[in-house]
């Protein structure tokens, strides 16, 4: 196993094992400057310090057999702190500290407290066996109280800041699944808007085209049959001009602001199929592109079904600018029913938060589309 797997991957790269690295910088610093006159006291001092080290590399990859390491370090240095110039407490410190640090998950801080238990019981031995006046215990207790807090301090901010690194890769996921969804969503509508706008260009072409057949195969009409298809070059045109707003709507390009587009809309019901369209504007508002191309589709099929099953009546078409936008379309001699294309109109609607209505009106057939 590298040494490079064994440094905590923690969130501050590996700032950890640089603290680590000094700590350790420290106790060998103190351990120097000891002085005990007895051999077996530098034998502790040096088999702890080694046992040390190897738990502090192993406090992240293996936390269980890091405690078992530091445990007897911290204890077995409390045992012989009492000792004149072992400077032995630095070993304490350091291994309290890692312990500290130590994320031990369920089992929480019980395990700090079992080895503080023992560094405390440690220190009064050493005080009894070594002649240390109480000061000395109390002043000891002191140091690593401190050092734990430091230690518990260190280890709070580390799970933070883990626990914020999972927080950001979890939104970074979200955000990736509704970037994901929103594209799908956004090719669905491509979707239905063009199919909207070529079944409507398309069924109206082919209906031109079916009559000028007719006029030239039946009365040798050629006027009559040109003007049909040159009504129908009108409408491949307009079809593809429907087409790219729809695109550019989905896209938020500019598309017409819908007064004028109904404007056009009416012009081109009456030229082709020579009934007036009466439209009405109340109010002015700028509306997002998705609602104008919504509206547009609902008003191009209120029409179509006028043209199909109320030919040559009149058609009434109001846009009113108040708490949201309100389209009605009225004619007279539509039976009701759901066969005009009323749930593609809904359907449509419905991605940009606004309903559609249809349904006898008196004599009249009336079509509401309202978006708020």
């Amino acid at each position: 196993m590298k040494l490079k797997a064994l440094l905590p991957p923690g969130p501050h790269g590996e700032s950890g094992w640089v603290g680590r690295v000094l700590t350790t910088g420290v106790a060998v610093a103190v351990l120097a400057t000891a002085r005990p006159a007895a051999a077996w006291v530098w034998v502790v001092l040096l088999v702890t310090f080694a046992a040390f080290v190897v738990g502090s590399v192993l406090m992240t990859a293996r936390p269980y057999v890091s405690l078992a390491l530091l445990a007897p370090v911290a204890v077995s240095n409390a045992l012989i702190a009492g000792y004149p110039q072992s400077n032995a407490l630095v070993l304490v410190l350091v291994a309290i500290t890692d312990i500290a640090v130590i994320d031990f998950g369920r089992r929480g801080n019980r395990p700090i407290i079992a080895v503080g238990i023992g560094v405390a019981a440690g220190y009064a031995g050493s005080a009894w066996w070594f002649g240390q006046p109480d000061t000395w215990y109390f002043s000891q207790l002191l140091w690593t109280a401190a050092l734990t807090a430091f230690g518990l301090n260190r280890r709070q901010y580390e799970v933070q800041a883990r626990q914020t690194e999972q927080l950001l890769e979890q939104t970074r996921l979200a955000q990736s699944e509704h970037a994901r969804a929103a594209t799908l969503e956004e090719r669905g509508r491509i979707a239905r808007d063009l199919h909207d706008v070529l079944a409507h260009s398309l069924g109206a072409l082919s209906v031109q085209l079916e009559v000028a057949e007719a006029l030239l195969e039946e009365r040798g009409d050629t006027a009559g049959a040109l003007e049909r298809v040159r009504r129908s070059r009108r409408l491949a045109v307009q079809g593809l001009t429907e087409a790219r707003d729809a695109v550019a709507a989905l896209r938020a390009d500019e598309v017409p602001e819908l007064p004028a587009a109904l404007a056009a809309l009416a012009e081109q019901h009456e030229a082709d199929h020579g009934t007036a369209v009466r439209l009405t504007v109340t109010g002015r508002q700028r509306l997002e592109s998705g609602v104008t191309v919504a509206l547009l589709g609902a008003a191009r099929e209120a029409l179509t079904n006028a043209a199909k099953h109320a030919a040559g009546q009149i058609v009434d078409m109001r846009l009113v600018y108040e708490d949201g936008v309100r389209l009605s379309v009225r004619t007279k001699g539509v039976t009701s029913g759901e066969g005009f294309g009323l749930a593609g109109m809904r359907e449509r609607l419905a991605l940009v938060g606004g309903t559609l209505t249809a349904g006898a009106d008196g004599d009249d057939w009336l079509v509401v589309a309202e978006v708020d």
